[in-house]
């Protein structure tokens, strides 16, 4: 029987999501990671915002 492929553990099909373009100029909609760098994005929660790769937590005042 063939395996059937799935995709890229980890990777996020709701990219696109994550920048808002505005003529030719782009923005991130999310909070990068400050310990991971560009290309993090981290979770945002009703009252804080997580990492997924290395577990940081910034909770909103």
């Amino acid at each position: 029987m063939p395996v059937e492929k799935k995709g890229k553990k980890g990777s996020s099909p709701n990219i696109a999501s994550y920048y808002k373009v505005e003529g030719d100029k782009t923005s991130r909609t999310r909070k990068v990671c400050s310990r991971c760098g560009k290309g993090t994005f981290m979770a945002q929660h009703k009252d804080r915002n997580t990492c997924g790769k290395c577990g940081l937590t910034e909770f909103n005042q």
